[in-house]
């Protein structure tokens, strides 16, 4: 979106009463296709244009978004963001990021766009290839389909205090799913990867025969008794054991005092050489972006260090709240104040292999998919249902099932092993992480 034009609406709030306003564009083209049985099954394409703003009264704010950029209802939507913002409760951390802490000069260049636009026909093509790598695979008999797809995307950031910054990026997407059967059931599997540049995508091929070998592998799948045991979790999914540790360490979590970690801020909670970074600037990263969503400069930064929780993830509102300076965390739509988020957000690897971590724990779970996770914020009581492989002697014995394994994140954190198996798929990636013991609920 023009630059002028978010000028001039932040111009017209500032005419209309506001004592600060923040307006932000978001543009959007995207192309996804989805086959299924070797036929083409949905085409989707979109392109859109929306305009966010934010306004300051005071200590009081209001957002309003819209789709509709015309002279006219700009100036509506103006008008109805300053009446909302008169009206709206006095918050006394409400305010644009502080100048000083705002991005200014040469920003890095991420390398975030690629210029190629595959075709509908292209993107088909890619679907049906990993569908088809899917469907060769022994023991496969059927296909939840396949998809390609494309986007490219444009966010403007334009404020009354000086600050301009313009955010573009690309994406490219495979995935296939797969099921396979044999006369005890059937199993399904999925595989899938995203890239800012396509040429960082595995093959249609390799993708689909991975779908399809993970499903197969699947078939068999027992129930097991309820038991205490060691547990690892697939690098495919660890990331996702990191997602309630950024819930609890999350400067609005903080300043309601409703985290489980809220006393726990330069304090050991890993152990000693356990390292989780987030780093905004990685090249080509499908998190990256050169400043937050604020304006405010950010930087990579270790969240655990050498074990040790070393920072709060803080915007504006929520550094002001608990008195300390934001760490260019502010992450926002269109609507609404900014809340916070990571961008990559990286496990930092260990020494040993999955083999090597399952050799040391002997028997136990090596967990390849979670579904329904269930936490309390207040205490870290952490649950999750699971399937994955039951494993004896280091080795793959059998997968296994409808079993949910369970614990306190406080002690999960403080027992965690990385493994050297880490693999950059997504915006949050982590090796396969080992847990000593953890109760596991099966029949």
């Amino acid at each position: 979106m023009d630059e002028t034009l978010l000028n001039d609406v932040v111009a017209a709030a500032l005419r209309a009463g506001a004592d600060a306003a923040e307006a932000v564009g978001a543009e959007r083209r995207s192309l996804s296709i989805t086959v299924r049985q070797g036929d083409l099954e949905e085409v989707e394409r979109e392109e859109s244009r929306d305009l966010g703003l934010r306004v300051f009264v005071g200590q009081r704010q209001a957002t309003v978004s819209g789709s509709d950029i015309s002279a006219e209802a700009r100036a509506r939507l103006v008008e109805r963001a300053v009446a909302m913002a008169r009206l709206a409760p006095e918050d006394p951390y409400a305010g644009l990021a502080d100048p000083e802490r705002l991005a200014r000069g040469p920003r890095p260049d991420l390398d975030l766009c690629d210029p190629a636009e595959p075709s509908a026909e292209a993107l088909e093509d890619r679907a049906r290839i990993a569908e088809a790598a899917a469907r060769a695979v022994p023991k496969v008999t059927n296909s939840d389909g396949a998809s390609g797809s494309w986007s490219s995307s444009r966010w403007t950031m334009v404020t009354s205090a000086g600050f301009t910054g313009v955010h573009r990026a690309t994406g490219f997407s495979i995935g296939a799913s797969a099921i396979a059967g044999d006369d005890d059931g059937m199993e399904t599997d999925y595989d899938g990867r995203s890239a800012r540049w396509q040429a960082d995508l595995p093959t249609p091929e390799s993708l689909g025969a991975s779908a399809g070998e993970r499903a197969a592998r699947r078939l068999g799948a027992r129930k097991i008794a309820s038991t205490t045991a060691p547990v690892i979790f697939d690098n495919r999914l660890s990331g996702s054991l990191m997602s309630p540790l950024i819930g609890a360490i999350s400067g609005p979590a903080i300043a309601r005092g409703s985290s489980f970690l809220k006393d726990k801020l330069h304090q050991q909670i890993f152990a000693r050489g356990v390292v989780i970074r987030d780093d905004p600037h990685r090249i080509r990263g499908l998190g990256s972006s050169p400043f937050d969503d604020e304006g405010v400069a950010n930087e990579a930064r270790n969240l655990i260090d050498d074990g040790v929780l070393s920072t709060w993830l803080l915007n504006s509102s929520s550094a002001r709240q608990l008195g300390l300076a934001t760490t260019g965390h502010a992450s926002r739509g269109l609507a609404g104040p900014p809340g916070v988020s990571t961008s990559n957000l990286t496990f930092q690897p260990g020494a040993k292999t999955r083999a090597e971590l399952m050799k040391d724990a002997g028997a136990g779970l090596v967990i390849t998919s979670m579904f329904g996770p269930s936490l309390n914020a207040n205490t870290g009581d952490w649950s999750v249902g699971c399937a994955g492989y039951w494993f004896e002697g280091g080795e793959l014995a059998y997968p296994v099932s409808e079993i949910t394994v369970a614990g306190n994140l406080l002690e999960i954190f403080g027992r965690v092993v990385p493994g050297s198996d880490l693999e950059i798929r997504g915006a949050a990636n982590a090796p396969s992480l080992l847990v000593d013991a953890l109760a596991i609920a099966g029949r």
